[in-house]
């Protein structure tokens, strides 16, 4: 195959780690293609930035890492803030601004998007992207598609997977210390509603996949240090995954092999161990210089501190 392109479409976001006074550019989308792109796939991102300072941010550091946002719009309004504490290397998310634009005004694809879209290996987004309307209209494409339901339940929900499902090729969902029977159950369940591949990833557990036939797993890889925070990591993992996959020629017409998939699995669990090392998604962190604004105020439930 010629050079691996990945386009990352949906979510971006500024996560404001609150006990280090830093924050950091980030979104599942963007994740995977600055990754994607650091593994020498040729990479963009498409989705909506707000007019403010962390639109600004964000997407100067995306553009620094090689990664083109040249389709992308600004639209008026807050860009997505969250706020997060590290406790003993664990994430613990505080509050946010509901995704700002990337939900309030969310990416709409036209004619011309679909087409630049066709022009990728692999389209990946996410269930923080606003996009499930629009992927009935990647339908058409060649392109492989990808798609990170992450751990909540609500993504996960019978009607959710059945507007999702018939239009990626791979699921991604995480999935924690689930037992192995109920692993297994809850990946064949997914995979009932439509993608061929679904990789289920379990921290320190490492991970399983399901291609419709057989189970895979790749035990997580030793960390290269001490373990700094998990910012990122899955999301390093479905990159490794998909870009040595891609490489061992993996297309719409062409299903992976066993070998490929053991393969790309282990390379996905050292690259995300990699990524547990350093603070952050990818990066360009700076401090944070007193409170969010008004039109970007991070939001809290009362549950959400304790």
């Amino acid at each position: 195959m010629s050079t691996v392109r990945v386009l990352g479409l949906g979510d971006n976001i500024v996560d404001r780690f609150v006990d280090r006074g830093v924050e950091y550019p980030g979104g599942n989308a963007v994740n995977v293609a600055v990754f994607s792109r650091r593994l020498g796939a040729e990479a963009a991102y498409l989705g909506v930035f707000g007019d403010d300072e962390h639109g600004r941010f964000v997407r100067g550091a995306i553009e620094e890492s090689g990664v083109n946002t040249s389709r992308s719009p600004v639209r008026p309004g807050p860009n997505g803030v969250t706020e997060i504490e590290t406790v003993d290397g664990e994430r613990r998310f505080l509050g946010w601004n509901e995704g700002g634009v990337t939900i309030s005004d969310p990416l709409v694809l036209d004619d011309d998007d679909v087409r630049y879209a066709a022009g990728f290996h692999l389209i990946h987004s996410s269930a923080y992207s606003g996009v499930v309307p629009e992927l009935p209209k990647l339908g058409g494409t060649r392109a492989l598609r990808s798609y990170d339901f992450s751990s909540e339940p609500e993504y996960r929900t019978s009607d959710y997977l059945d507007a999702v499902g018939p239009w990626i090729d791979l699921a991604l969902v995480s999935l924690g210390p689930l037992p192995r029977t109920e692993t297994w159950s809850e990946l064949r369940r997914i995979a009932s509603h439509g993608p061929s591949l679904v990789l289920g990833t379990q921290g320190a557990g490492g991970a399983v996949l399901f291609d419709g036939d057989a189970y895979y797993y790749s035990d997580a890889a030793p960390l290269p240090g001490s373990l700094i925070d998990t910012m990122g990591c899955g999301d390093a993992y479905l990159s490794a995954f998909v870009v040595e996959l891609l490489r061992s020629g993996w297309r719409r017409n062409a299903r992976p092999g066993g070998a490929a998939l053991h393969r790309s699995m282990r390379r996905a669990a050292q690259f995300a161990a990699q990524q547990c090392g350093v603070e952050g998604a990818f990066g360009h962190g700076r401090p944070i210089d007193g409170a969010v604004d008004a039109a970007g105020a991070v939001t809290r439930s009362a549950g959400d501190a304790g």
